[in-house]
């Protein structure tokens, strides 16, 4: 093998060694870094047992059995099956939800910050949709029947509504082990502290009584943790 091929090989190699390299995603909102490591035993997602002392139940959850209570504003609930509730699921990058729905029952809109969601109808019939992003802002909808399967893009703005007369159910699969929830209204009336009204009359063009009125509101959250 010639210099000149043997040095163009190592170049690639390290060139392509470089191009793939990446950080991990972010399991959690934020990770402040320390200089020290006595100031913190905080991780990127959780720490990990020795294998040897895994058992079943680290790989199992009955919560999805049973309907969520929808007896709330909203008319739906939303149960997670995360890492929170399956320590086996670190470092595996999925995670479930089960939704249920009264009748005209709404998950209202809402981000998932670190996951895709694929969501699928068990029962009931679902108007889903998500908005794109600045500038279009298209919305992209559909109405989902028992089977249907629709895809939620990560961190674009989403929702679902039961249309139907009776309860609806779906299965909501995300890729993380802690997708995360923003819910809009929750997050932009119902912050603590509240964010200034000046901010938000300006950035919903409305007077400060509507902006007022929003913030005094109880925004129900429809999660079970």
């Amino acid at each position: 093998m010639g210099a000149n091929t043997f040095a163009y090989i190592v170049l690639l190699a390290t060139a392509f060694s470089v191009a793939s390299a990446s950080d991990p995603s972010p399991l959690q909102d934020f990770c402040v870094a320390v200089n020290h490591t006595k100031d913190t035993v905080f991780v990127n997602g959780k720490f990990c047992k020795d294998p040897k002392l895994a058992t079943p139940n680290d790989f199992f959850f009955s919560g999805l059995r049973l309907p969520g209570n929808t007896s709330n504003k909203l008319g739906s609930m939303v149960t997670p099956a995360n890492v929170a509730q399956i320590p086996g699921l670190n470092t595996l990058g999925v995670s479930l939800a089960r939704v249920d729905f009264a009748p005209y029952g709404l998950n209202p809109p809402h981000i998932h910050p670190r996951a895709t969601e694929i969501l699928t109808v068990l029962e009931g019939t679902l108007y889903v949709g998500f908005v794109t992003s600045n500038p279009e802002n298209r919305l992209i909808c559909k109405v989902l029947y028992k089977g249907d399967v629709f895809v939620f893009p990560q961190g674009l703005i989403h929702f679902q509504l039961n249309v139907g007369t009776t309860n609806a159910v779906a299965i909501a699969s995300l890729g993380s082990q802690n997708p995360g929830v923003i819910t809009i209204a929750n997050a932009v009336f119902g912050s603590k502290p509240a964010i200034s009204v000046d901010v938000l009359t300006k950035a919903f063009q409305v007077n400060k009584n509507v902006i007022n009125y929003l913030q005094s509101q109880f925004w129900t959250d429809n999660h079970t943790y």
